[in-house]
Parts: C-alpha cells; sequence; structure tokens
C-alpha cells in the first residue's frame, strides 16, 4: 500500500469514527479515541497490510504541529498565574513517576530490567491534554483546573521523554552520570526552548514586515503558521536540543504574536479553521494508528509474558491494570501535596480549612490520562543493542504502553463525570468583571474613534447627513452596551441574561436571513456568487454568537 492511499485511508477513517461516535451518542456514548482505536484494530483484522510506524516521522508530522497549537491557543494567564504548580505536575510528578512506576513495573515482571522499566516509566508519565479533552467535553472541568492540565501536558512531554532517552542510553551502555544526564536535560530544555521562541518570532517579523510593504495576503499568512512547528522542531533537532519542546514555545510565542493584532480579520477566520482541521485530522489518526498497532504489539508482548514464566496472555491485562492503579497512586499522591503547597498553601491564613479534598484530588489524578506522545516515545525504543542482541523485553514494554493508554481513557471516562456530576461551581466574579471592563473600554473607544471620523468635513450635503445619521445609529448602539456593562447593584447578572436572550434572538434571524438567500437562488432571483457572498456574511455574524 503506497503512502498516498495510506494517509487517504486514515482520514477516511477518521471521518468514519466521527460519524460511528455520533450515532452511538444516545444509546451508547463513547470519547471518540476510543471508537478511532477500535475502527483500527477492525481495520488490522480486516487488511493483512503493514502500515510503517516511524516514530521520528510521526513525532515531527503529528505530535510538533498538535503541541505548537496547545501552546499557541492555551492562556498565557492560566500558565503564569499557577506556573508553580504546573512546574512541580510537570516536572516533580515526573521524576517521581519514573521512580515509582520504574521499580514496580521490574518488581512484577522480573524479566524487564530496571532501565527498561524506568524507560517504560518515564514515557507512560506524560499526559495527553488533547484526549482529556475528549472524554471532559461534556463535563464542566472547572476552567483554573483545566488550564493547569493543559500546561502540565505540555511540559511534561518533554520531561518525560527526556528522561526516556537517559534510561534508553543506561540500557545501551550499562552506565549512568547524574552530572551529565542534569546538563544534557538543561540543555535539550533551554535550547529547545529558544529554538522554538527564535523561529517564531523570526516568522512573525518577516511576515509583517512584508504586510506592511507589501500587503497581506491569508492564503501564505496561513502556510507560514502551519511551518513554523515543523521548523521550529527540526532546528532544534539539529543543534540536538528537544524537538517536542520547540514546538511548544513557539506556540507559546505564537499566542503573545496574536495579542499585537498585526493579522486581518478574514486570516484570523481562514487559519483557525485550518488548524481545527488539522487538529481533528492528526489527532484522529493518531488514535486509529494507535488501533491498528494493537494487534502485532498484542503477539509480539505474548512471547515476553511467557519468557517470565507465564503462559498464555492472560497476564498481559493483569500488567496493565496493575500498572494504571500505581499510576493513579502516584499521581494522586503528588497532587494532593501538590494542591496543599500551591493551591491550598497561600490561604491558610484565612483560619479555615484549607486543604485539598479527595474529590477535587481525584478528578485532577483521573484527568492524567496517556495518549500519542506516549505511544510515539515508546516507538523510539531501539530494536538492538549495541552487540547485535534484542533489546530486552522491547514488544512487552510497547505493548504496556499501549494497553496503559486504553486503561487510562477508560478509567477517565467512567470515573470524571461522575465525580464532576453535581459539582457545584463558585461564579468566577473577577473574569466577570475584567470582561465588563473591556467591553465598556472597548465601546467607549469605538464611540470616541466614530466621533473623530464625524468631524471630517464630507465631500456634499447629503453625505454629511448620510454620516450623521449612520454614526448615531451606531454611537447609540455603543452607548445601550456600556449601560448594560455598568454596575447595577440589583441585578449583577443583567448583563449576561441580556446576551443571551440577544444572542438566541439573533441567532434566529440570521438563520431566517439565511434560509431566504437560498429560496432566493433556488428560485433563479440570486446569482450563484451573490449568493455565496451574503450566506458567508451570514455564517461569519453566526460564527460571533453561537457557542462551541
Amino acid at each position: 500500500m503506497t503512502a498516498i492511499t495510506i494517509t487517504l485511508v486514515l482520514l477516511a477513517s477518521v471521518v468514519a469514527s466521527s460519524i460511528v461516535a455520533r450515532l452511538m451518542a444516545r444509546r451508547l456514548p463513547l470519547p471518540l479515541p476510543f471508537v478511532q482505536i477500535a475502527l483500527g484494530g477492525l481495520l488490522a483484522s480486516l487488511f493483512d497490510v503493514h502500515i510503517g510506524f516511524e516514530p521520528e516521522v510521526f513525532l515531527l508530522l503529528f505530535i510538533a504541529p498538535l503541541l505548537y497549537l496547545d501552546g499557541w491557543r492555551i492562556p498565557s494567564e492560566g500558565l503564569l498565574g499557577d506556573k508553580w504548580t504546573i512546574c512541580a505536575l510537570a516536572f516533580g510528578l515526573v521524576l517521581f513517576t519514573v521512580a515509582g512506576a520504574g521499580y514496580f513495573i521490574h518488581w512484577i515482571i522480573p524479566a524487564v530490567p530496571l532501565t527498561v522499566a524506568f524507560a517504560l516509566a518515564a514515557v507512560l508519565s506524560p499526559t495527553d491534554a488533547v484526549a482529556l479533552s475528549a472524554i471532559a467535553a461534556r463535563t464542566p472541568i472547572p476552567r483554573r483546573l483545566l488550564h493547569i492540565l493543559e500546561g502540565e501536558a505540555l511540559l511534561n512531554d518533554a520531561s518525560g521523554l527526556v528522561c526516556m532517552r537517559f534510561a534508553v542510553v543506561a540500557t545501551l551502555t550499562g552506565t549512568f552520570s547524574f552530572v551529565d544526564a542534569s546538563a544534557t536535560f538543561l540543555w535539550l530544555a533551554c535550547a529547545g526552548a529558544a529554538a522554538g521562541v527564535a523561529v517564531a518570532v523570526l516568522a512573525n517579523a518577516g511576515k509583517d514586515w512584508i504586510s506592511r510593504r507589501y500587503g497581506e495576503e491569508p492564503g501564505s499568512q496561513i502556510l507560514i503558521s502551519l511551518l513554523i512547528p515543523f521548523t521550529a522542531y527540526l532546528l532544534a533537532t539539529q543543534i540536538s536540543a528537544s524537538g517536542i519542546l520547540a514546538a511548544v514555545a513557539a506556540g507559546i510565542a505564537m499566542n503573545y504574536e496574536e495579542r499585537t493584532g498585526n493579522a486581518l480579520p478574514v486570516t484570523r477566520i481562514r487559519r483557525a479553521a485550518v488548524w481545527d482541521a488539522i487538529q481533528f485530522a492528526a489527532n484522529g489518526a493518531i488514535f486509529v494508528l494507535l488501533g491498528y498497532q494493537l494487534p502485532a504489539i498484542v503477539e509480539g508482548a505474548e512471547h515476553v509474558v511467557r519468557e517470565a514464566g507465564h503462559q498464555g496472555g492472560l497476564w498481559l491485562p493483569v500488567y496493565v491494570l496493575a500498572i494504571n492503579t500505581v499510576l493513579l497512586l502516584l499521581r494522586a499522591i503528588w497532587v494532593w501535596i501538590t494542591l496543599r503547597l500551591f493551591l491550598f498553601g497561600p490561604a491558610r491564613a484565612e483560619r479555615k480549612a484549607r486543604k485539598p479534598g479527595w474529590r477535587l484530588t481525584m478528578i485532577t489524578a483521573l484527568a492524567g490520562v496517556r495518549g500519542a506522545l506516549t505511544l510515539s516515545g515508546i516507538m523510539t525504543l531501539p530494536l538492538a543493542l549495541a552487540d547485535g542482541t534484542p533489546f530486552p523485553a522491547r514488544d512487552l514494554a510497547i505493548f504496556l504502553a499501549a494497553g496503559v493508554i486504553i486503561a487510562s481513557l477508560i478509567v477517565a471516562n467512567l470515573g470524571l463525570p461522575a465525580l464532576l456530576r453535581g459539582l457545584e461551581l463558585p461564579p468566577d466574579i473577577s473574569r466577570h468583571r475584567e470582561e465588563d471592563a473591556a467591553r465598556v473600554a472597548a465601546a467607549q473607544a469605538a464611540i470616541d474613534a466614530i466621533e473623530r471620523s464625524l468631524r471630517a468635513p464630507p465631500a456634499t450635503q447629503m453625505e454629511a447627513d448620510l454620516q450623521m445619521q449612520a454614526g448615531a445609529r451606531l454611537i447609540e448602539q455603543y452607548r445601550r452596551r456600556i449601560d448594560a456593562r455598568s454596575p447595577n447593584e440589583a441585578d449583577p447578572d443583567f448583563a449576561r441574561r441580556s446576551d443571551e436572550i440577544e444572542r438566541r434572538l439573533r441567532l434566529i434571524g440570521l438563520a431566517a436571513e439565511r434560509n431566504e438567500y437560498y429560496r432566493f437562488a433556488r428560485n433563479g432571483k440570486l446569482h450563484g456568487d451573490l449568493t455565496n457572498l451574503l450566506v458567508r456574511e451570514i455564517d461569519l455574524l453566526e460564527s460571533r454568537f453561537t457557542r462551541n
């Protein structure tokens, strides 16, 4: 099967999995990754075709752009506001997991050498924010907790892969130096982050200069945004730094670049649509590939299980469940300590019980699902040692990693909705106040700009009258927005209820407008190109008032 055919089959499988998940939503609601894994396994059983899995290519083509997009879209305030909590989870928890889970894996499966067990534990330590969002799409995860989990998932990828790299080197050479490992880690992290930021800054500076000089072309702007994560990853790998962290850093730099507002609105709209499609396709392809690889992974793992002294493959799920349980316990312990130190610690002076409850601890622990990076990382294990002998327990390690991915998804899918059900979240008053203040300031700025424009002498008296009428209508709209957002002690939720009612009525009106345009087109009263233009205008307006 050629590469083009494989790509088309993967994309068609992603589309099919989405349709199947929607058809099953009412009777058996399953997260989309489950359906995609099952579909991949079905394809493997129906077609005796080998799909090559090159981990380095996989990291470049799938993981780098996805992490770049996560870094781009995560709120920077969420990263900075809880930076100590995120760092404790992204780095401290990784080391805690490598040590605890590594010794446990070696103890429960003696056939797995200790260094290989450490490598497996290291690749199991990173969490996957995308898999979490797929599971928790229908559950009210607190915003602050979601930002912490997203920040952790962005940063622990690099730390987990670095730890795995050290464990693999120790397996190949039989030696380990803490000093060398620390120096290597600093270089991988610092140089990787610097490479990502440099690529993003230079690319944006270049495109902004071209746009100012020759005008902006949305297609080229979108293409530049697509090239940035791959360039950052490749540059980092060329200097022996972390390509994963380079992609994340480039995404975070793009987050700040976005705030300059240099891009045209049409560019931002089209670019967001392109990246949404890429994110959907890449995530789906990853889980379909995981399902496709499972039969071969299970077959290879059974041989190692027999070497460990057990007959048959019944011990494989036992190993997976045991490892997943230990990972969950280790994470719960570290989460409880971290939340107590960094989230509840500053509030101890209030003379109230400020300890993380078991419910919040378990929600945070269960949210640590494993995903695509774990699979791609474990597949990078060498095939042989330096003397040519097979790498010990490689097939079993790959199976255990794949099994833990699926088990963590199942546990989170079952546990999170139950823990989050009925969870009363206090309203984010500070966020509402920030929104109100920003909307009032923006409306006042618009009024000032319109009034300045109205002072310019018009060409004719008719133009002056029309200009005054149009300006008065717009200024009145902005003044109503200011009045609605002004403090109202009698009803603090007045603005939000008013916005909701206005949003609903606007959507009804826009839908009616669009249907009428289509009716005119069907009756031959409106040209096709004009129909497309008017409908696109309605779609853009509707996207403003539609909540995804």
